[in-house]
């Protein structure tokens, strides 16, 4: 797979400091700094239970850190309400699961749109931007299509349109392969990392993959909630 050319220059787009997150008497995360440039691609590594998934989820707002701090753009945002976060990730954030998550009474067209419905853009505008992320992912003359009616790595190109049509500033990605075969999970990683460099989003990936990891810019690698240092980044 090649790599489009990312740059990494600037102050960074998303930031976390010391942040911890537990369950119960258990760290997930203890105590992690991270910086995001924006349209930088980084690969977060570790075992199962490491603390990668917690640190995506925290860093989107998924999930509450119990301390630390999250700034976007420079602000805090750990302090916003509930209310408020979910307002942010419909905004400025993107998201591609494992399993797409896609609706599936809706048709891929309207998938793709759905974030900019939800923000309360006009139906005509928020089609027509999600028809172009389709044409774009290779998906054109499918945008009537059901994810029932499409295969996996169709349905995940739906989703990486989703992530993109309302051109965020930060595109998470939690295992975006781990459902598809070799061949099918590197195409549509390149249409992600492709796709998220034409607009600048930066791209933050989850992953087990080490193959996938090793062709990503950057790589983060997590153990017992914390940076592992021994790993190159």
């Amino acid at each position: 797979m090649q790599n489009p050319q990312w740059t990494n220059d600037g102050a960074p787009v998303l930031s976390g400091r010391g942040l911890v997150k537990r369950y119960g008497a258990q760290y997930a995360l203890a105590g992690v700094d991270i910086d995001v440039r924006a349209g930088e691609a980084i690969a977060i590594v570790g075992p199962s239970g490491s603390g990668k998934t917690s640190l995506l989820h925290v860093l989107a707002g998924i999930l509450k850190a119990d301390d630390g701090a999250i700034l976007l753009g420079g602000k805090r945002v750990d302090q916003l309400s509930e209310t408020k976060r979910s307002e942010l990730r419909r905004s400025e954030f993107g998201f591609v699961f494992q399993s797409g998550m896609l609706v599936a009474e809706l048709t891929a067209e309207e998938n793709a749109a759905l974030p900019r419905l939800l923000a309360g853009t006009g139906r005509k505008e928020a089609i027509t931007a999600a028809r172009g992320w389709l044409a774009r992912l290779g998906l054109a003359g499918k945008e009537q299509r059901r994810p029932g009616e499409l295969s996996g790595g169709e349905a995940q190109r739906v989703a990486i349109a989703r992530a993109l049509a309302h051109q965020p500033k930060v595109i998470f990605a939690d295992e975006p392969t781990g459902a598809l075969d070799t061949r099918t999970g590197r195409d549509t990683m390149s249409a992600l990392l492709a796709s998220a460099a034409e607009t600048g989003a930066a791209v933050i990936v989850v992953t087990h993959d080490r193959e996938l990891a090793e062709s990503m810019p950057r790589t983060v690698a997590i153990r017992d909630g914390r940076i592992d240092v021994r790993v190159a980044a």
